[in-house]
């Protein structure tokens, strides 16, 4: 299959690092099928259209070319939190209107909900907690704007408070260069790898049919019926929902082609820190945050005292390029939080978030077919609006529309689809340049 980045990318090494465990002990495909409903994709987006259809009294059939959660879904940095779309409040209204940016940002809360009620529902233990995030200005600049926000977050509904440098380290959020932090009382972390576990349980208990190891290498529309292309047999399917996001293949289906960009993100993760540890950084909060650079940071300490820290990756997917963004993100936790410089880290891995052209979430139509979807481009923000968009897709299959108009916006291609990765040559440097001055 033709795949953007390099092999390695697809393969288990980027990810044999990672903290969060995975379960593999999923069926395969041994024949062909025909079935009502077929999902491409076992991530948070594909297990919640399955659970919402399963839950409905179908038994969609999952396929996954690795395993429930083995890509994006269960390698992120566990932000179930505001997010979705890569665009200012400003670009949207003036893209979309403002009715439709109200009702996008309504659907950013509701998808924080959903998957509360997720867990609470299914008794799914993942070890949550932080009220909400802290958003960590790393220049005086980004510091202004901060009360602005506070009312703009009120008039949604959403308490927020800013905290001085005093406050932060009162708070204990303590690390050098942050001049002031933005509160927002929406969200919490969690373990995304238990997570997906506990959905695909759920999905499965509730009668859909999961099976791993199953790659889908085609897609073929033919007298309306959905026939997909695997080793093991073709499954042919009524209605179909592609959720493969980041690891879709350029050429699964022709019309996808082009359509999304995935993004390298890089994390890393400590070994169990002391209270005495945790004390002589100043950073004892259980709050998740990120910084406002362009190439952000996100960081948080764990309920078991283990701290995790990520950011942007490397362009190139090789072993040799990764080594050198495994290093950089290292010289930078070490930089931001320097009681910890001497820390072992026994954990770090990478994986992709996925951009769309517009930066803005999709949901829709393939080609026009309405009984072929495709959901995707959460911008690094996919375990709420991922899991949520899943949850719309399932409603769409079933016959009720309850998409906002930011995920209805066309899913366009990127000019020059088969350079769109030399965007982030462009991108990162102006980016590295922005945050420095």
């Amino acid at each position: 299959m033709k795949t953007l980045y390099e092999a390695r990318a697809y393969s288990d090494a980027p990810r044999a690092g990672c903290a969060w465990q995975l379960e593999r002990d999923w069926p395969r495909l041994s024949s062909d099928r025909s079935v009502d409903i077929a999902i491409i994709g076992g991530g948070f987006t594909g297990l919640n259209a399955a659970l919402t259809l399963a839950e409905a009294g179908h038994s969609p059939l999952v396929l996954d070319a690795q395993a429930p959660g083995w890509g994006a879904s269960g390698r992120n940095g566990g932000f179930c939190c505001l997010g979705g779309s890569a665009l200012e409040d400003k670009q949207i209204a003036r893209g979309h209107g403002a009715d439709a940016l109200a009702e996008f940002r309504k659907a950013e809360v509701d998808a924080i909900s959903h998957v509360r009620d997720l867990l609470d529902r299914h008794g799914i233990d993942a070890d949550r907690h932080s009220d909400g995030e802290v958003f960590m200005a790393h220049k005086p600049r980004e510091a202004r704007a901060f009360d602005d926000a506070v009312a703009a977050y009120a008039a949604r509904g959403i308490a927020a408070r800013v905290l001085d440098q005093a406050a932060l380290t009162e708070a204990g959020l303590s690390s050098p260069g942050f001049h002031a932090g933005l509160h927002v009382r929406a969200g919490f972390a969690l373990d995304p790898g238990a997570y997906c576990a506990g959905l695909a349980r759920a999905a499965a208990q509730a009668g859909a049919d999961i099976r791993a190891q199953t790659r889908v290498e085609g897609i073929e529309t033919v007298d309306g019926q959905h026939r997909l292309r695997t080793a093991a047999g073709t499954v042919t399917a009524r209605r179909l929902l592609v959720a493969t996001n980041g690891y879709g293949a350029e050429d699964l289906h022709p019309w996808l082609r082009g359509r999304f960009l995935p993004v390298q993100s890089s994390v890393l993760m400590t070994r169990p820190l002391s209270r005495a540890e945790r004390a002589r950084q100043g950073w004892t909060s259980d709050l998740m945050a990120y910084d406002s650079r362009a190439l952000l940071h996100y960081f948080r300490l764990l309920p078991d005292g283990r701290f995790l820290f990520g950011m942007r990756g490397g362009i190139r997917a090789t072993a040799r390029a990764e080594a050198r963004s495994t290093a950089r993100m290292i010289r930078d936790f070490r930089r931001m939080f320097p009681a910890w410089r001497d820390v072992d880290i026994p954990h770090h891995w990478s994986g992709f978030v996925n951009f769309s052209a517009r930066l803005l979430p999709h949901l829709g139509p393939i080609d026009g077919d309405p009984s072929a979807l495709v959901a995707m481009a959460y911008h690094g923000n996919g375990l709420a609006m991922g899991s949520y968009t899943g949850h719309l897709a399932a409603r769409m299959l079933l016959g009720e529309d309850a998409r906002s108009r930011v995920h209805k916006a066309p899913l366009g291609r990127f000019p020059v689809p088969a350079l769109r990765r030399n965007l982030l040559r462009l991108a990162y440097p102006v980016a590295m340049l922005r945050d420095a001055l």
